[in-house]
Order: C-alpha cells, then structure tokens, then sequence
C-alpha cells in the first residue's frame, strides 16, 4: 500500500509538472509574505531572477569577465 501511493505521487507529478511546480511556487510566497513581508518578498525574488538572468548568460558566454564587459556600463571597466 505504501510503495503503491509513492508510485501514484510519482506519477501524478510526473504529469502535471507546471501545476505542481507553480502551486510549490505559489505556496512558498505565501509563506515568505506572511513571514517577512511583501517588500522584502519582492526583494527577494527580484534578486533571484537578477542571478538567474546573470547565471545564464554566464553559461552563454562562458567567460565571466566578458559577461561583465557587456553588462556594465563604460565608467565601471577600468
């Protein structure tokens, strides 16, 4: 009975990754907005789409200083 209910769970991830993927998503702000607030929520995912956009381009380019050569502005690369 167990193993059958962890096969089922299994599978009904496996389908319907975007639903339960989004409702974890969704969960986990409703926690952190009534934990430490809707600023410092947005805060927090703010700088988490800020690292993942630099993260891939990162993996893009594959050389980090020229990643930064094209990111920052003139003033900052000497």
């Amino acid at each position: 009975m167990e193993g059958n209910f962890w096969y089922l769970l299994r599978e009904l991830v496996a389908n319907n990754k975007g639903k339960v993927y989004g409702t974890l998503i969704g969960f986990i702000s409703a926690i952190l907005v009534l934990i430490i607030g809707f600023w410092k929520t947005l805060l927090i995912f703010v700088l988490t789409a800020i690292g993942y956009y630099i993260g891939s381009r990162w993996d893009q380019e594959g050389d980090f200083r020229k990643l930064l050569d094209r990111l920052l502005p003139p003033q900052f690369k000497e």
